[in-house]
């Protein structure tokens, strides 16, 4: 017997993904820049389940835009406190384990933030490990190939973003 691997499991939910029946969610790639070398780095944290590495994430609320969910995911799951862009970085697709036992597809919406303090003390500090990766490295420790995608993306756009801004205030 062939053990099914996560894009083959994922592939036989395809049905699902292309007639819309996904929950949708919206995550923060929470970055930070080290202040000697100004190299990136990215938070992971352990899902409460599994103890694998995701980044924070969860559903919609009412009268929050998805970049302030990103941001409140990011202070509940991580005890970051951050500017998340409003303009989203990429989606990734993985699949959601519900309380019943049944997966549903969830599509989720990543923004980026940069990281302005950490704090010891947060809602769920006791349930999850935190830690930073240098993004490829990261992109190596989670599950999710679009989500690994993302991650390695995170110093080029990074990059890009420090170069717009410089031209544009000269």
């Amino acid at each position: 017997m062939t053990k099914k691997t996560y894009l083959r499991h994922l592939a036989s939910e395809a049905d699902t993904l292309f007639n819309g029946q996904t929950i949708e969610q919206y995550a923060a790639i929470c970055y930070r820049r080290q202040s000697d070398s100004q190299d990136v780095e990215v938070l992971l944290i352990t899902s409460r389940e599994s103890g694998r590495w995701v980044i924070p994430k969860g559903w919609p609320m009412d009268r929050k835009l998805p970049h302030q969910v990103a941001e409140r995911e990011a202070w509940e799951e991580a005890g970051v406190k951050g500017k998340a862009s409003k303009k989203s970085f990429g989606y990734y697709t993985y699949l959601k384990s519900l309380d019943t036992g049944t997966t549903v597809p969830s599509v989720v919406q990543v923004h980026l933030l940069e990281v302005g303090s950490v704090s010891a003390q947060f809602p769920e500090s006791g349930q999850r490990r935190l830690k930073w990766f240098a993004p490829n490295e990261a992109a190596a420790q989670v599950r999710e190939p679009e989500l690994k995608g993302l991650l390695r993306m995170v110093e080029g756009a990074l990059a890009r973003n420090t170069k717009t801004k410089g031209t544009a205030t000269k």
